[in-house]
């Protein structure tokens, strides 16, 4: 399901003397199937443009479509609570909002709530919990007596229990420690492939974005600094921190070999292996250090 934001501005207590524009002239594009980072320091905008993604957010100006509907400023949008059906977002501590008597039912919760039937509702529940790696048999276990990472994976089977299109993950890894973070992360790209999702990601972390993403969306004061490839966001290392962000450590660590050794490599690479094999095709072919 495609999605584009055109020059979308959001105000918050708009008409108040408390207003503050959050975000202005956002524009982004999002094809179905793509996997897209959304970077920036806390405070530039990127929780606004989330919330914007399935409609918890209307725009102040501008447009916003979600597959077939737009939502438009200025107008009544009606029919957005199946806007909300087909575009599944994970907050950040997702298993604060664990709630019911068994893992079963917190699941089936969401789907039954837009009207799938309670039997449906189960199977579906049943799937959801096998793509997020926990047994069956927790089913009938309370989330409570359950490890925090487990809850935090039940909670993600809530919203694929859903059956999204598109899927909006906030900070995911928050609070978990490398391995955990790195789980979780390779289990969304996962079903990102396999259920061929559009799959956006809001995140500080450089690493992942370079990872698992498409294309990148720098916001930087309410509006969006750069966007492109993660090989062309991370190409200019110097201009991210102008913008006082990080960059992947195996980037970092690419320009340090330049510089050490004096070697120019002919592009940025995003992983160690990348890397290495671009250093020993350079031994190979006489580089001297």
């Amino acid at each position: 399901m495609d999605i584009s934001l055109s020059h979308v501005d959001y105000r918050y207590q708009a008409n108040t003397p408390f207003e503050r524009l959050a975000i202005q002239d956002v524009s982004i594009d999002i094809p179905s199937g793509t996997y897209l980072a959304i970077i920036g320091h806390t405070g530039s905008g990127k929780s606004t443009v989330l919330q914007h993604l399935n409609a918890l957010l209307v725009p102040s100006e501008g447009t916003v479509a979600i597959g077939d509907k737009e939502i438009k400023a200025h107008q009544k949008n009606k029919d957005l609570r199946k806007v909300r059906q087909r575009v599944g977002i994970v907050f950040q501590f997702p298993e604060h909002q664990l709630f019911e008597e068994t893992v079963e039912k917190d699941i089936i919760f969401g789907p039954m709530n837009f009207g799938v039937t309670e039997a449906d509702a189960k199977k579906r529940a049943r799937v959801a919990l096998k793509q997020v790696g926990l047994a069956e048999e927790i089913l009938e276990k309370s989330p409570f007596d359950l490890s925090g990472g487990q809850m935090r994976r039940v909670a993600i089977a809530g919203v694929l229990a859903m059956e999204p299109d598109v899927i909006v993950l906030d900070e995911p890894t928050a609070g978990l420690d490398p391995r955990g973070r790195k789980e979780i992360m390779d289990m969304f790209y996962q079903l990102h492939q396999e259920r061929q999702l559009s799959t956006i990601l809001v995140t500080h972390s450089m690493e992942d974005a370079a990872r698992y993403a498409d294309q990148i969306v720098i916001m930087q004061h309410g509006k969006v600094a750069k966007k492109g490839t993660p090989e062309e966001i991370f190409s200019s290392p110097g201009e991210l921190v102008q913008m006082g962000l990080d960059v992947p450590e195996v980037v970092r660590f690419q320009l340090k070999l330049e510089e050490k050794w004096g070697m120019n490599f002919e592009q940025i690479y995003l992983s160690i292996e990348q890397l290495s094999s671009a250093f020993a095709n350079k031994l190979k072919r006489g580089v001297r250090l």
